[in-house]
């Protein structure tokens, strides 16, 4: 079955693709598209109505189920930021350097028991029939004093979860206990109630 990716973030799309083809899915993204993707507005309060958008601009684009993450990074010490924004957190979208620099310098001075935070995962799933649903993925940790490790992406370097920091895991250590893991685990669940 043909399942569309709706991004244009090729590490969130390299992780999704490892998560879904072994499931038996054909995964189109981008570059299979005659065009480039459309520029999606994310105009959403919530991770979900977020990822809504993107996964219905997929569908309109594509015709193909549609299937779409917005995910970030909420700290407990700044009241949820940088929740929704962590992409562009530091006022330049995707820069992963500026994100975790802008982040260190506000929790600069905060103890390490006031370092909660928790990583959101949101997938949204469009059908072309008008059908859709959402799943949530959380991953529960706190953020270091400094960045390590070279893998993941985004905020990963400074994210400390159950298995230690995201930027050091392998992928399939960061699969098991990712947010978007347990979203991808959650949503292949809900997907078979609607094929």
């Amino acid at each position: 079955m043909k399942i569309f990716i709706a991004t244009k973030n090729q590490k969130k799309l390299k992780e999704l693709k490892r998560i879904l083809e072994p499931m038996g899915f054909t995964v189109l993204c981008e570059k299979d598209l005659e065009k480039p993707l459309c520029e999606v507005e994310e105009t959403g309060t919530t991770f979900e109505e977020n990822a809504l958008l993107k996964a219905k601009a997929g569908l309109l684009e594509t015709g193909y189920i549609s299937v779409a993450d917005d995910s970030g990074l909420c700290v407990d010490y700044l009241d949820g930021a940088p929740g929704v924004y962590s992409a562009r957190y530091s006022g330049e979208h995707g820069n992963d350097e500026m994100n975790n620099k802008k982040i260190l310098e506000e929790l600069d001075g905060v103890p390490k028991e006031e370092r909660g935070a928790k990583f959101v995962s949101a997938i949204a799933c469009v059908f072309p029939d008008g059908r859709s649903f959402t799943v949530r993925g959380e991953c529960h940790g706190y953020i270091a004093f400094s960045e390590s490790g070279n893998g993941g992406f985004g905020y990963d370097p400074l994210f400390i979860g159950e298995l230690g920091c995201f930027g050091e895991l392998t992928d399939e250590q960061k699969d098991s206990v990712s947010h978007r893991g347990k979203s991808l685990r959650k949503f292949k669940e809900e997907l078979k109630k609607y094929l």
